[in-house]
């Protein structure tokens, strides 16, 4: 079996060989006469189509930015650590207190879940903590010494106005709720979130350390059993993203710079009172991002927390549509906030904006094949490898996503084919849900399927 070093050389080696492919093939890197446009656009298509294709092509740099971060994120460190560490006993870390955030629409999933993570926290030898559930309607979770359940009152109310998951997340700051300490840490997760024991090592070791109030890891897709492979492959390209973008901001520049997730975010009390989730509605609808940039603007510090924790993909393609629309209306709003400082948010801005013109992105594809334009050779270099790397952040998320030894190589190849094969799929996704948040209504927080036993009809 191959040490940590010896993948994460491969899988370097593997990145590297696919680029100067896509180089080659697509003509970055010019090997032969044939490789260079001879057409001069100016005379051949006329001066507004050459300046629009032109502008097409420009736009492909609008994604440079987290292209790079991806990276030097999926380079400089190693992609496939060793199970983590304990840095020093459990029984010495502060009180952790890990909240769950619901609805109350899957009961079920919500009790199973929790005592699923308990039962993880004690594996680990963890005892210093408490699961609390945050919730619009009673999920009647068992009364248990290390759980806590919030009804969060219908006619709460926060001060600026605060809606879905801000509200109730605010509401567990109030005084007459709150019973943590401003040392103690929250572990802020999803109702369909599941920890693992080296997540929740990685977590003790970050709160044992204490120099950074803010931390996140990794989170993936493809464990135990798959609801929608189509789905599931699609967010390899996320997984890729947290090792990449993700991690080079938390443990190179401690930044938000690109913001962060929504689940698997550790806080500690007195950062998270000093942000605060009450953002009025334009922080409501991406709280976790307006959250970050808050946070980034004040100038608390981040972290990488190493351990992977478990989600699953949206369960159908209307789900995953309607889950990116709502990222990318979110997003808008934290950038076109007056509240967070434009030296704060400028290269999640850049980040949203190469999603928002993702439609005319696509169709420079289309159009550089039927009107080829000559363009200086670090261009073509330049856009050859954004598309080269996008490609391979796929590979990459099926390669951490799914156990070689747990799946067999057919199968594991079969993943690696299907995961490049969801790519259009995912574009066309992407490019309807762009035009669909453009239009559509702002503040609304659409909550995907969750319970794969609601699937389940008798």
């Amino acid at each position: 079996m191959l040490n940590s070093i010896s993948k994460h050389l491969l899988h370097c080696a593997l990145l590297i060989t696919l680029l100067i492919f896509f180089e080659v093939f697509s003509g970055g890197i010019k090997v032969n006469e044939n490789s260079f446009v001879s057409v001069d656009p100016w005379e051949e298509y006329g001066t507004i189509p050459t300046i629009l294709l032109y502008t097409l092509r420009l736009l492909t740099f609008l994604t440079l930015p987290q292209v790079l971060f991806n990276f030097f994120g999926l380079v400089f460190y190693n992609a496939f650590p060793e199970k983590v560490v304990l840095k020093g006993s459990p029984l010495l870390a502060p009180f952790i207190c890990i909240r769950v955030v619901t609805r109350g629409d899957y009961p079920d999933l919500v009790k199973s879940n929790v005592m699923r993570n308990m039962n993880t926290c004690l594996d680990t030898g963890l005892e210093n903590f408490l699961i609390e559930v945050v919730t619009d309607k009673p999920v009647n979770l068992q009364k248990h010494r290390r759980t806590r359940e919030i009804v969060v009152p219908k006619d709460y109310k926060t001060k600026t106005g605060a809606l879905f998951k801000s509200r109730a997340l605010q509401y567990c700051l109030e005084d007459s709720v709150n019973v943590l300490n401003n040392n103690d840490w929250v572990v802020h997760l999803d109702e369909e979130t599941l920890l693992t024991e080296n997540s929740v090592r990685g977590i003790i070791n970050f709160v044992l350390d204490g120099k950074h109030p803010f931390g996140q890891g990794l989170i993936t897709y493809a464990n135990e059993n798959v609801v929608n492979w189509l789905t599931t492959l699609a967010d390899s390209f996320r997984v890729s993203d947290d090792m990449g973008k993700l991690r080079l901001q938390f443990k190179m520049f401690h930044k938000p710079f690109f913001s962060w997730k929504g689940s698997y975010v550790v806080t500690q009390v007195h950062a998270e009172k000093e942000v605060s989730f009450d953002n009025g509605i334009d922080g409501s609808v991406a709280e976790d991002c307006f959250f970050a940039m808050r946070a980034f603007a004040k100038g608390y510090t981040f972290n990488f927390i190493e351990g992977e924790m478990y989600e699953k993909s949206p369960f159908t393609l209307l789900d995953f549509l309607q889950q990116r629309k709502r990222w990318l209306q979110g997003i808008l709003l934290v950038v076109h906030s007056h509240t967070i400082p434009l030296r704060n948010k400028f290269l999640l801005g850049i980040s949203v904006y190469s999603w928002v013109t993702m439609p005319l992105s696509t169709s420079n594809m289309i159009f550089a094949g039927l009107y080829p334009i000559p363009c200086p050779n670090v261009v073509d270099f330049l856009c050859a490898f954004i598309a080269g790397f996008n490609i391979y952040m796929y590979v990459f998320g099926v390669i951490k996503s799914f156990s070689l030894y747990r799946f067999g190589v057919v199968k594991f190849f079969a993943c690696v084919l299907g995961a490049l094969c969801t790519i259009p799929i995912n574009v066309i996704i992407e490019n309807v849900a762009v035009i669909w948040g453009l239009v559509g209504k702002k503040h609304k927080f659409y909550v995907v399927q969750k319970d794969v036993r609601a699937l389940v009809t008798v």
